[in-house]
């Protein structure tokens, strides 16, 4: 968040993984009685950007000067999720905005533009740490300061990374609810939480060496989940709920080591860490909820098909 690391500086571990935004751009033939068609999960056809309702949509077109286009928007997971989805869509949209103009976004634009997008275009509240994933891709270290950041990779053998994959189960919980209105929500409340911020930032440190250690028992990150879940809990009264926290701890009863709630919050996806021979058991204790298998990935945003188009804008 903004609002902590530019005065005590920050930092987080990050992970994508193979759940995809797809977004086709191109430029929409002059054939019909509006000028740009936006197909989401409702379908807009407007004459002028100006007339949009998208409120990501619209800014990024206004801040690139796009013009009589189509985009269709796709998503292997669901909005509201926790997972970062919008922040995705916003990378992944700029990213076909600039190939459409010809033109190559490096990750550092592409992260610091959705950044301004999102937080300051938009006025939405949250963190910063999803566009830059989105961008990057793999299992980086992000540190945040006064200046702004530095994406690090993570560098761990390829064998204990697979251990590390398989020892994280996912689970949908059903509930699904706007991160920036959990934000909002634990803004409202004025209890400080420097204390328990502070403790989760010196904890980043602990996590990268139990996960870079090739002699550290890697179990160990597990159990750090767990305590910076309890942690960030006491963050905001919007992070959990009593469904969540029931889920959370029958978890841990079925031999989960550790997990937390994914994003900001109120909803999601849960993720456990799980020793091999609990995993089953776990699965059988959480029936009810979706499991979501789930593999690391390490490209970050890329452009997986181009085609240049003459494209000449009306007078």
């Amino acid at each position: 968040m903004e609002s902590y690391f530019r005065e005590h500086k920050g930092a987080v571990i990050s992970t994508t993984f193979d759940k995809y935004c797809y977004v086709n751009v191109r430029h929409l033939p002059r054939f019909f009685d509006y000028s740009s068609e936006l197909v989401y999960s409702k379908t807009e056809r407007v004459k002028s950007v100006t007339d949009i309702k998208h409120p990501a949509i619209k800014n990024a077109m206004q801040m690139l000067d796009m013009h009589e286009i189509r985009l269709t928007y796709e998503s292997d997971l669901p909005a509201r999720s926790g997972l970062g989805t919008s922040s995705s869509f916003a990378v992944g949209m700029l990213n076909a905005f600039h190939a459409l103009k010809g033109k190559y976004a490096d990750k550092k634009r592409l992260a610091d533009e959705a950044i301004y997008l999102e937080r300051t275009l938009c006025q939405e509240a949250g963190g910063w740490q999803d566009q830059i994933a989105a961008s990057f891709g793999g299992l980086n270290r992000i540190d945040f300061n006064s200046d702004g950041y530095e994406v690090s990779p993570v560098i761990i053998s390829p064998e204990r990374k697979k251990r590390l994959n398989e020892n994280l189960v996912m689970f949908f919980t059903g509930f699904t609810r706007f991160s920036h209105e959990v934000q909002e929500a634990n803004n409202s409340d004025k209890r400080d939480k420097t204390k328990q911020l502070n403790e989760m930032y010196a904890l980043v440190d602990e996590a990268e060496k139990i996960l870079t250690d090739k002699n550290s028992d890697i179990d160990e990150f597990g159990k750090l989940l767990d305590y910076t879940w309890r942690l960030k809990r006491q963050t905001g009264s919007a992070v959990s709920t009593n469904d969540i926290d029931m889920l959370y701890e029958k978890g841990l009863r079925a031999g989960a080591l550790g997990g937390k709630l994914l994003g900001a919050g109120g909803g999601g996806f849960l993720i456990f860490y799980t020793r091999p021979e609990n995993r089953e058991s776990l699965k059988r204790a959480m029936e009810k909820l979706m499991y979501v298998p789930f593999e690391f990935e390490n490209g970050g945003t890329r452009v997986i098909h181009y085609t240049p188009e003459t494209y000449v804008l009306k007078e």
